[in-house]
């Protein structure tokens, strides 16, 4: 008997969840993270939930991990010094970017302009080049790249960035290039353009190559390091890495393409929001997502998440296919503060994450939080994550009793009202640039709300949006964890075109897909995995343009087909279409492998009657004043039971608020669906 273990390493908490393969039985723990070793806190939760299961760790086979390493190594900016090769006369192509700055009117006064990933210094040319169609103008310079790479290597960077000016086409001097690499700075990790992003414009080429190099060590000794301690621990199991796409990839293939995993956390929570959904019958989804540091978003179409083609952290946007997630900064234990110029409550992005954490987690911690300001108001419980921490009320009124002070407010729930209603609110604004900013209408789409803190604040983020119903999966607090478990291997082949359409004959246009094709299920078949799915999308735009739009299709549909999916994105986007020929920019097919075997939930079947389940009762304040809520254990709810707001659900690793006219129907898939009461 084997077992399948999904971790996900969130800045507060480290999620694990253990599925029997061949039963599909789950069991779930959650653990507080740490930081400064991120490994620790995985090994704890594998021995905690081992100890639930009563299994010895050797018989974990899989370990399926969500990480943000190479997030956060973006972030603080601590990745490698990485040195660029490109062609003669495009040296500076990451200081002159796109002519793009972010903000409103005047924005560029006041916008400090990043620096790039590769310093000037550190970026060399090399006497080269290839048109754009492939043919060879200029025969590489092999003298003078050894030359320039000398120099590199006496500036002491740690990792290198080859992006020749039209490689997509033809990659055979960047090749000749890793050679010379090999000879002239032995033991460095070299990132090739054409294998990163075998695509046309080469500064988000350039870029995608550079952050692969920038973020390629630390996250190598990441996975080594957590290899390592896996099996000195006695866990000999196989390691694989969460994609940004949602896909898994060997821990080998993580450390070549890094830059796959900037979202590999995110994507994980909406791998098992899908999941969950599917299992009560919905499948068109927003996801809410809200941990201990940031809340992150996403829409799901037809049980599909939606996969753009760039990741954006931070400043830094590369081309690398990701999950369309949307983060904001606000969790439970972002930071409340009343600005001495404006005397307005603001709340975030600052976050007092897990170390010291909210006043209430008795850690030492002194700003008051979302955490705290739930403590405030009755919404949580006296412990938390199964025991795990428990709550300091006292500590929690005191540091929510500080914004009160400042505001000059009466009491400290009042206070503590005010830090919930302004983090609901940036959390709505995140929803609205994946939905309304694209085209969707909100209250068409049911709300998935997860993460420890989640669904805590899911009713009433239904009520801002209109989304109903809610729903709060079982173990919402883990789900990202079972995301990484349920998800599947995948690997991805593009290439550039630049056809027209029209041009290309029905044979060559499936020939041109079923190549890329083939190319992804050998590097998964190289993996051990069988492929079993494979979905093909493309770049396209009307001739003239200058950007293009990313389209799913089937090859069977032929160009035409293809042109008539654009054109329907594109009225959608942008309300109108062209009377033009459409071009066909990048082709690309992703290949995955067969989904692992997991037994959804099955309620006892009851009837609406959920007093059973009833703990006690509480009070709470809300819209301005106390009420009792009823309190009920999660666990002794059965299907059809239903639970009129006010009310409190507990489980081990998250908490559910029903307010005031708002009902919870518990789903025969363990779900909690929130709805008006009028429609519940």
């Amino acid at each position: 008997m084997s077992y399948r273990l999904g971790v996900d390493v969130g800045g507060t908490f480290t999620d694990v969840l253990l599925i029997d393969e061949e039963t599909g039985s789950t069991w779930r723990a959650k653990t507080a993270s740490t930081p400064s070793d991120q490994s620790v806190g995985v090994l704890h939760g594998i021995d905690k939930v081992c100890a639930e299961a009563g299994i010895d760790r050797s018989a974990v086979a899989h370990v399926l991990h969500g990480t943000t390493v190479a997030t956060n190594a973006i972030l603080e900016g601590k990745g490698a010094t990485v040195g660029l090769v490109t062609t003669a006369g495009f040296r500076q192509v990451l200081q002159i970017a796109r002519s793009f700055v972010p903000g409103g009117l005047a924005g560029w006064i006041i916008w400090p302009k990043p620096e790039p990933l590769a310093a000037l210094e550190n970026t060399v040319e090399v006497p080269e080049r290839i048109a754009s169609d492939g043919s060879l103008i200029q025969e590489l310079d092999e003298e003078a790249a050894r030359v320039a790479l000398r120099k590199l290597r006496a500036n002491g960077v740690e990792a290198l960035a080859i992006s020749l000016i039209n490689a997509f086409a033809d990659d055979v001097h960047e090749r000749r290039l890793l050679e010379l690499a090999g000879e002239e700075l032995p033991g460095i990790e070299v990132s090739l353009s054409s294998v990163v992003l075998p695509e046309m414009r080469e500064y988000e080429r350039a870029l995608t190559t550079v952050a692969n190099g920038y973020v390629q060590p630390q996250v190598a000794r990441y996975v080594a390091n957590l290899s390592a301690k896996l099996t000195a621990e006695g866990v000999p199991a196989e390691l694989s890495i969460l994609r940004s796409d949602g896909g898994l990839s060997s821990a080998d293939a993580a450390i070549k393409s890094p830059v796959t995993m900037l979202l590999s956390g995110p994507a994980g929570g909406v791998a098992g929001a899908v999941w969950v959904a599917e299992q009560s019958g919905h499948t068109e989804l927003l996801t809410f997502d809200m941990g201990g540091t940031s809340t992150d978003v996403a829409l799901v179409q037809g049980a599909q998440a939606r996969i753009g083609r760039e990741t954006k952290v931070g400043d830094l946007t590369v081309r690398a296919s990701a999950v369309d997630v949307r983060t904001v900064g606000a969790g439970g234990g972002s930071i409340a503060h009343v600005p001495e110029l404006t005397r307005a409550l603001r709340v975030g992005p600052q976050s007092a994450g897990a170390e010291p954490g909210p006043a209430a987690y008795g850690k030492g911690g002194t700003a008051p939080t979302v955490t705290d300001a739930n403590v405030v108001l009755g919404y949580l419980p006296a412990a938390l994550a199964g025991g795990e921490i428990d709550l300091d009320r006292a500590a929690a009124r005191a540091a929510v009793q500080t914004i009160a002070d400042a505001m000059g407010l009466e009491s400290a729930e009042q206070a503590a009202a005010g830090i919930i209603d302004i983090v609901n609110e940036n959390m709505l604004g995140g929803l609205r640039l994946v939905s309304v900013q694209q085209g969707f209408d909100p209250r068409e789409f049911a709300l998935v709300a997860f993460g420890g803190a989640g669904p805590l604040h899911a009713n009433a983020l239904g009520r801002l949006t209109g989304a109903w119903p809610v729903i709060v999966p079982p173990s919402p607090g883990v789900l990202c964890a079972l995301g990484d478990a349920t998800t599947s291997a995948r690997d991805e082949s593009a290439r550039t075109v630049l056809r027209k359409l029209d041009d290309l004959s029905a044979a060559e246009f499936a020939g041109i897909f079923e190549e890329l094709a083939t190319a992804a299920a050998d590097r998964l078949a190289a993996q051990g995995v069988t492929p079993q799915e494979i979905t093909y999308s493309a770049d396209l735009r009307f001739v003239g343009q200058g950007n293009e739009l990313p389209v799913t299709f089937e090859p069977a549909d032929g160009p035409g087909g293809l042109a008539a999916k654009f054109d329907g994105e594109h009225e959608r986007l942008f309300s109108f279409t062209l009377a033009v020929d459409h071009e066909l920019v990048n082709a690309r097919a992703t290949v995955t492998g067969p989904r692992p075997r997991v037994s959804p939930t099955n309620l006892e079947k009851g009837d609406a009657d959920a007093s059973a389940a009833r703990t006690g009762e509480t009070p709470i304040y809300v819209d301005g004043g106390f009420v009792d809520a009823a309190l009920y254990d999660r666990l002794k709810l059965k299907a059809g039971n239903v639970i009129t707001g006010p009310a409190i659900v507990t489980e081990m690793d998250s908490t559910t608020l029903i307010l005031p006219g708002h009902a919870a129907t518990a789903d025969a898939s363990g779900s909690l669906l929130i709805r008006p009461s009028k429609e519940a």
